[in-house]
């Protein structure tokens, strides 16, 4: 196989893509340039109007500030950039740094100041005495003007995005929309009858060559492939997984004919971390990461932690509301299971949301009284099937929180139920206290020794 020719290898390109700042600014480097010919070609056409025709002093002064501000602009925006750095690893979570690097707005302000550099800075050395380009010095102030703009734009986009709660709500809407999306396209695959696979017969283990975490498959092109050798795919790994050379990644059941490893291999995209482009569960630990920074003794700060734990209730709500039986079977068109696809159930997802924040938050009232109510939240609005797992993280919530308040008077605030933490219980119509007040012990799940 040719080199970049690969799914794999045009999904890692993308990915560089789309986590470069210097790609899109370079195109609008180029882009600058040939419009400046564009412009002094329309100049030798007797166009403007004369009442847009300036002195060659006028010109080239005109045209040297805005190269100089340009520069100067683009030393300011990289400049911002560092900071968000410094304070996204610091008080956020390194892992959100890969979705602010796919940030449009920055990359556009950043094409705009090098397409201004690139036009005024071509149009300079077209000035002389008797030939001014009157079009292309209009249009570089008027670029000038767009540029300011885009720069206001960005300054506002980013002080107010930068907060840990707009980050959450960023981060949960596109956890969402991974979730749903993938769930509408395995429904959409679902297999003729109860899509059994070959267990008898031999098993060809196909192998990574390369190490990384696995960061998507390309579900079409290993369903066709599997479909091309009549046999099933079973793969053995989660997305997000980190996977060294030589792990069996794909299981091949039944066929015609044996496939050629490196092409499976070549539908399964390997990479340095985890992206969320098929792995809503990345959001989900984008969103802990934020909270339990929020709890550490450096910050202490569990408002935040709350705020955050607003938008992971969300999510579980949108998870907790869709079956999810661990184990994806996925047909072709004519309906014969081709690939199998482990997933993360209820519990998976659940035990992410809760347990660190539990484990680092235990000593909080407000994280204890937060969680509390999240988990009868869940235990409301979700179907019966997925209660055992919410009871039983609602258990380890009291043990941590017998544990970490030996005071009685401390541990009956500590297990009230409060969706703000502090200062959200409220009474009902009747004066009898709501949910919000203190809690009847939960019955513990079957199984369980409460």
């Amino acid at each position: 196989m040719g080199v970049m020719t690969s799914w794999a290898d045009r999904f890692r390109l993308r990915q560089y893509v789309k986590a470069s700042l210097w790609i899109v600014p370079m195109i609008g480097l180029v882009l600058g340039a040939l419009l400046a010919e564009v412009a002094l070609a329309v100049d030798s056409a007797d166009w403007p109007p004369s009442g847009w025709h300036y002195s060659a002093t006028t010109a080239s002064g005109v045209l040297t500030a805005i190269v100089g501000a340009m520069v100067a602009l683009l030393g300011f925006v990289v400049t911002i950039g560092v900071l968000v750095v410094q304070q996204a690893t610091g008080t956020l979570s390194p892992r959100y740094m890969r979705l602010w690097y796919w940030d449009r707005l920055q990359k556009a302000v950043l094409a705009t100041f090098t397409g201004t550099f690139a036009f005024a800075f071509s149009l300079l050395r077209s000035i002389e005495s008797a030939s001014v380009p009157d079009l292309g010095v209009t249009l570089a102030g008027a670029a000038v003007a767009v540029s300011l703009v885009l720069l206001l734009i960005y300054l506002n986009r980013f002080t107010h995005s930068l907060r840990p709660v707009a980050i959450a709500e960023l981060v949960s809407r596109m956890g969402e929309t991974v979730f749903t999306d993938g769930a509408a396209a395995i429904r959409g695959a679902a297999p003729r009858g109860d899509g059994t696979v070959p267990s008898d017969g031999a098993v060809l283990r196909i192998r990574t060559v390369r190490g990384g975490a696995i960061q998507a498959f390309n579900v079409p092109g290993l369903i066709a492939e599997a479909a091309r050798h009549d046999c099933v795919f079973v793969v053995t790994r989660l997305i997000g997984d980190f996977v060294p050379p030589g792990t069996v990644l794909v299981e091949v059941r039944g066929g015609t004919s044996r496939p050629d490893p490196e092409r499976v291999n070549s539908f399964v995209a390997l990479g340095a971390e985890r992206t969320i482009e098929q792995d809503p569960a990345f959001a989900l630990r984008i969103l802990v990461d934020v909270a339990i920074r929020a709890l550490s003794p450096a910050v202490n700060d569990p408002t935040t932690a709350v705020q955050v734990l607003n938008y992971i209730e969300w999510f579980l709500h949108t998870v907790g509301s869709t079956r999810l039986p661990g184990r994806y079977v996925l047909a072709d068109r004519e309906g014969d299971a081709r690939l199998v696809l482990p997933g993360r159930d209820w519990d998976n997802y659940l035990e992410l949301a809760v347990c660190e924040i539990r484990d680092y938050g235990g000593s909080s009232v407000q994280i204890c009284r937060r969680l509390r109510a999240m988990l009868e939240g869940l235990l409301d609005a979700l179907p019966p099937s997925q209660h055992s797992a919410v009871r039983t993280q609602s258990l380890l919530l009291q043990e941590a929180v017998e544990r970490e308040f030996t005071d009685p008077a401390r541990r009956a605030v500590a297990e009230q139920a409060d969706h703000q933490g502090i200062g959200g219980r409220y009474p009902s119509a009747t004066g009898i206290r709501t949910s919000h007040g203190p809690n009847p012990p939960l019955t513990p799940p079957e199984g369980h020794a409460g």
